[in-house]
C-alpha cells in the first residue's frame, strides 16, 4: 500500500504496527476523551461487565489512526530515500462498520493491519481514485478486538 492507485492491489496488506495498552495510559485518554468508570480505575472496571480496567474504544480506534500516520510518514520517508515521487493521499469521505469486538485491557498488546478490499477512479476528480480498506486490531492471543471499512481518496500516476 505505498505506491500509486494504478499500483495497489486488492488484497494488499499493510502491518501498522503494535501497541501495548498500559493501565496509566487508558486512564490518561479516559480522563480526557471517555471518563467512564471501568476506563478510569480498576476496581470499577472489576465490577463492571468488562471484568477489569479496558481502553476506550476510541482509544484504540485514536491507537489505529496513529499507527496509519506513522506507517504513512516510514512509506514517504521510504519512498524519498529511493528518489521515487510522494503518494500523498487526500481526504477520507469516512467509514462505516466501526466495531470494537472485545475489550483492550491493560497490558493487551494490540496489532493493526490494513488491506485493500477496492479501488475504483473517481470521475470527477481527474487523477483520483477511490481505495477501500478493511482495517483491523487484534490483540496477542489472535482475537480480533476492532474493525472497521474506511475509504482514503488516492492519487494516480502523474501523467510523463
Amino acid at each position: 500500500m505505498s505506491g500509486f492507485y494504478e499500483e495497489l492491489e486488492i488484497g494488499d496488506t499493510a502491518e501498522l504496527g503494535a501497541h501495548l495498552f498500559t493501565a496509566d495510559e487508558i486512564k490518561a485518554f479516559a480522563a480526557s476523551y471517555d471518563p467512564q468508570a471501568f476506563h478510569l480505575d480498576e476496581e470499577a472496571g472489576r465490577r463492571s461487565h468488562f471484568g477489569a480496567l479496558c481502553a476506550s474504544g476510541w482509544h484504540t480506534a485514536a491507537v489505529w489512526m496513529s499507527k496509519m500516520v506513522e506507517h504513512r510518514k516510514r512509506i514517504e520517508a521510504e519512498r524519498e530515500a529511493a528518489g521515487l515521487p510522494p503518494v500523498r493521499l487526500g481526504p477520507s469521505p469516512g467509514f462505516r462498520d466501526l466495531r470494537w469486538l472485545r475489550p483492550v485491557r491493560a497490558g493487551d498488546t494490540v496489532t493493526f493491519r490494513s488491506t485493500v478490499t477496492a479501488k475504483r477512479p473517481v470521475a470527477s476528480r481527474p487523477g483520483w481514485g477511490l481505495v477501500s480498506h478493511h482495517n483491523t486490531g487484534v490483540n496477542q492471543v489472535g482475537e480480533r478486538v476492532f474493525e472497521f471499512n474506511g475509504s482514503v481518496f488516492w492519487p494516480m500516476k502523474p501523467a510523463d
